[in-house]
């Protein structure tokens, strides 16, 4: 499909149909996925597919945790969230129903093939992720290609040393995230709810001009 389109509609997929996903799918968005850019081509990206309904069970029950607090915060008003009340609905659905996502994709980078060059700033560090999300992205984007919805989440990531134990992830490999995968249930998005571009981009200072049309 037109790579725009794919970009403006591969919103957030909540609801699965209960239909596997072939084996020969999934290998067409990892390999188009793999061509993501990275430092110093270290390639550090890896991933578990994990379809087993026991491990996929267990991984519901970590999610719920994180993701009922994150709900109450919401609730709150502790927690500041752009979204709908249909699409926290929707979340609270995908999180109760995770198990049945066709196929968690688990995320997955070797720590000696990152380079964060912001460790030392005093602030979250966030710069490692480069080697990482852009891949991450590009799967999503192949999903979206071969007709298939997809939820990126990354709550998961709490309970990294009990994913790890449980699909025998090595020391010195970290989790980054959670994919779900599968058909969707629903059509996918027209138009995505997102900021202007000259809400978000500006010309050599922060808040300067914006760029012509």
């Amino acid at each position: 499909m037109d790579l725009e389109e794919a970009m403006r509609t591969q919103g957030t997929c909540r609801y699965y149909q209960d239909r596997e996903v072939p084996d020969e799918v999934l290998y067409r968005a990892f390999d188009a996925a793999r061509f993501g850019p990275q430092g110093g081509n270290r390639q550090p990206v890896r991933f578990v597919v994990v379809r087993d309904p026991a491990k996929k069970r267990q991984l519901k029950e970590w999610y719920l945790g994180p993701w009922k607090a994150y709900l109450s915060g919401i609730g709150t008003g502790e927690v500041r969230a752009g979204a709908l009340p249909k699409t926290v609905e929707a979340a609270d659905h995908f999180a109760e129903h995770f198990d049945e996502v066709p196929a968690l994709v688990v995320v997955c980078a070797e720590v000696d093939g990152l380079h964060p060059t912001d460790h030392e700033l005093g602030r979250l560090s966030v710069v490692g992720g480069g080697s990482i999300y852009p891949i991450v992205q590009n799967f999503l984007l192949a999903c979206r290609n071969e007709g298939l919805g997809s939820a990126l989440t990354t709550l998961l990531c709490v309970f990294e040393p009990q994913v790890k134990e449980l699909l025998d992830i090595p020391d010195g490999v970290i989790t980054a995230a959670t994919i779900a995968v599968g058909w969707p249930a629903k059509p996918f998005p027209s138009k995505l709810t997102r900021i202007d571009v000259d809400d978000m981009v500006h010309v050599d200072s922060y808040g300067g001009r914006t760029l012509s049309r």
